[in-house]
């Protein structure tokens, strides 16, 4: 099996202010919690999320309502999130600061492309070959069918892909006639 480095969505994001902005909300130790409540009344209100993005309602007007619905934790980040005018990045800031949350605790992320999913112990020792590989104390392995890979299976961690499909092991032998008769 090779491993192929290739750039993720992650990777492509990691320079977006969002990603900023997680890591920060990671650094600040703010308790889970605190972080989650706050995350939870975003998706329940969403009106909240057009409030604080909506340029015509003055600034103190926002930090009012941050002050009155979010966690006392939370209120100076979410302040700070309106006065730059990022709050149309909110579930990607969230979504980083989870990112940052797993990497601490050892958790890893993994995607398995397949057209049959793996029974229970396929899918135990893929999750412990990735935290062997990758140095993880837990690996989470979200499974993904993908009929056009014909049979096999495609794995990405990170910015490494293992690619054990048919439709791989087709393209790299096309690849390899291709060359040999140029």
């Amino acid at each position: 099996m090779r491993a192929v480095k290739m750039k993720t969505d992650r990777e492509v994001r990691c320079s977006s202010p969002a990603v900023s902005y997680g890591k920060v909300l990671f650094g600040m130790n703010i308790p889970e919690g605190a972080v989650d409540k706050t995350r939870e009344i975003l998706r329940e209100v969403p009106q909240l999320t057009d409030l604080f993005m909506n340029p015509t309602i003055p600034l103190k007007t926002k930090y009012s309502v941050a002050d009155k619905v979010f966690p006392a934790e939370m209120r100076s980040f979410m302040k700070t999130v309106c006065r730059y005018q990022k709050m149309g990045l909110i579930r990607e800031i969230f979504a980083a600061y989870d990112r940052c949350r797993e990497k601490q605790a050892g958790i890893i992320n993994a995607r398995l492309y397949c057209v049959t999913p793996p029974g229970e112990a396929q899918k135990k020792g893929i999750e412990a070959f990735i935290c062997r590989k990758y140095g993880a104390e837990e690996a989470k392995l979200s499974v993904l069918r993908d009929d056009s890979l014909i049979g096999g299976f495609l794995l990405r961690v990170g910015s490494d892909e293992y690619d054990w499909s048919i439709k791989g092991r087709m393209d790299r032998l096309a690849q390899e006639l291709g060359c040999a008769i140029h």
